[in-house]
């Protein structure tokens, strides 16, 4: 396995441009159905989700406090916080598509997105003061 940026460089790409082309056409599909509104959600959604994965290709974990800890049990206790926030947005991303495609009502779920949307927005802020 080669661990060299320079060999890896297309395989960051493939998922979120995945979830970008997914919005289109989860958009495109639905506008077809006359749900401009749904549409326009699921597909803000799925783009959303595929830049914030774009963004998050090459970023290396930051500890704004101890709150973690330190060394290498707050760099696993931090991961595990990623990674529980990475799973909790991506099953909100799925809730949202498939409430739409099954043209049934959204409910909360866009707004919860926007939400989810608005904390990494603000962590990234936070992140790039430190």
């Amino acid at each position: 396995m080669w661990l060299a940026p320079e060999r890896r460089g297309r395989q960051g790409w493939l998922v979120p441009v995945f979830a970008m082309l997914a919005g289109v056409g989860v958009a495109t599909f639905l506008v077809y159905r006359e749900e401009m509104t749904a549409g326009l959600i699921a597909g803000g959604v799925l783009l959303a989700y595929g830049v914030q994965l774009a963004y998050r290709r090459d970023e290396r974990g930051l500890a704004v406090s101890e709150s973690f800890g330190r060394g290498r049990r707050g760099g696993a206790h931090l991961r595990a916080a990623a990674m529980t926030g990475d799973v909790l947005v991506a099953g909100l991303v799925a809730a949202v598509v498939v409430q739409a495609l099954r043209g049934a009502d959204l409910g909360p779920l866009p707004y919860l997105a926007g939400v989810a949307a608005l904390t990494y927005l603000i962590s990234i802020v936070i992140a790039a003061d430190f």
